[in-house]
């Protein structure tokens, strides 16, 4: 005899999946067209018609910690092929965005973040920041907040101190890591407590060791965005794609580097243009600037799938990023202080907005997705 399950609907719940991009979830009626076209889902209890059933149901226990919702990456195979337009991967696209409002705390913050209503106070937070503490500092007898005289190299850091900056981001950062590391905890338990109930897995525990070696064997698939390439009406988003991963991968090292040289080697910037490492920065920079335009570019030829604020906030953000940041180094080649000082400005409130609200975005899935990837090796889901 089957096992019993009492269905306990969440309405509340399915709503929500509604107003995040989920709104055809109802028009599905099982046929599982969804699940035979997907080229990316396990022969063991493949997604997503299981998901759109949960959906369906309200059942919110048994989506928000599913590993296999994150595996799923979003390619449209499903979507194309749906006889009644329920639209699969725009309701697992949904639940994703639920799921990472649920793990990532202060729950307020995060619909903030989601609120596009409050999107002028999470662009003044940062300005706010940046003069109090500025001031604080000025009260010490400390320089923040000096212009290069006439004739001399435009130096960013002398206009808007370096410490100043390193004294916000770097505690921001471990901010981020913080808020990741808690909600990570409670997912990876989650998940694998979903897997054991589903018949997914026969581990009772989770070997930390055996994990590890799980995501050192996915980063490969990862790195080289195996799972876009085997997908067949999105392919095209796998190039937009790699280019900003790479780019955020080259800015981090770029980033690294500089802090590095700065406070242990004591060498102050601006950087020579042939240095290497300003190579890396400015072919990340036009990487990034060039993926977000074609990821906005897709978006809006995709007219048959949804899109929500998170989506246009994330893009934003990241073609905000990008531009101004090479915008910034063009005008202080150029000589023009006064603009590329209140670009430089302006592109610290972009990076203040993607460091302290990461695990509360739609960015935050570069995590989750990995550590549910991970999972699924982990786990023997082929």
């Amino acid at each position: 005899m089957a096992d019993k399950y009492l269905v306990e609907p969440d309405v509340e719940f399915i709503k929500d999946l509604q107003k995040l991009g989920g709104d055809t979830l109802k028009k599905c009626f099982q046929c599982a067209t969804c699940s035979v076209a997907c080229p990316i889902s396990p022969d063991n209890k493949p997604f997503p018609r299981k998901e759109m059933i949960a959906a369906s149901w309200g059942l919110k226990d048994r989506l928000v910690g599913n590993a296999d919702v994150w595996l799923c990456h979003n390619c449209g195979d499903c979507t194309a092929l749906c006889p009644r337009g329920a639209k699969p991967g725009d309701v697992l696209g949904a639940v994703r965005s639920y799921a990472i409002t649920e793990y990532a705390e202060p729950k307020w913050l995060g619909k903030m973040v989601n609120d596009p209503k409050k999107l002028p106070v999470l662009l003044l937070i940062p300005v706010i920041i940046f003069l109090v503490l500025g001031l604080v500092l000025k009260i010490f007898g400390v320089d923040w907040l000096n212009f290069s005289p006439a004739g001399e190299e435009i130096a960013h850091s002398k206009f808007f101190s370096t410490w100043l900056v390193d004294m916000i981001f770097v505690p921001l950062s471990l901010w981020t890591v913080a808020i990741f590391a808690l909600g990570l905890k409670r997912f990876i338990s989650d998940i694998h407590e979903n897997a054991l109930n589903e018949g997914k897995t026969d581990k009772e525990k989770i070997d930390a060791v055996g994990f590890v070696k799980a995501l050192g064997r996915v980063i490969p698939t990862i790195l080289k965005h195996n799972k876009f390439t085997e997908c067949g009406e999105n392919q095209e988003r796998a190039t937009s794609h790699l280019m900003v991963f790479y780019s955020f991968i080259g800015l981090f090292i770029v980033t690294a580097i500089f802090f590095v040289v700065l406070y242990v080697f004591q060498i102050h910037g601006p950087y020579q243009q042939i240095n290497p490492v300003k190579w890396l920065a400015n072919v990340s920079g036009v990487a990034l600037v060039i993926g977000s335009f074609l990821m906005i570019k897709e978006r809006l030829a995709k007219t048959d799938e949804t899109s929500v604020y998170k989506d246009w906030y994330l893009l934003g953000l990241v073609l905000g990023l990008g531009l101004t940041g090479m915008l910034t180094e063009m005008t202080r080649l150029g000589g023009a202080a006064g603009i590329s000082y209140t670009l430089y400005f302006i592109h610290l409130v972009f990076v203040f907005n993607l460091f302290a609200f990461l695990p509360f975005s739609k960015l935050a899935h570069l995590v989750y997705r990995t550590v549910a990837m991970a999972y699924a090796e982990y786990a023997g889901r082929k």
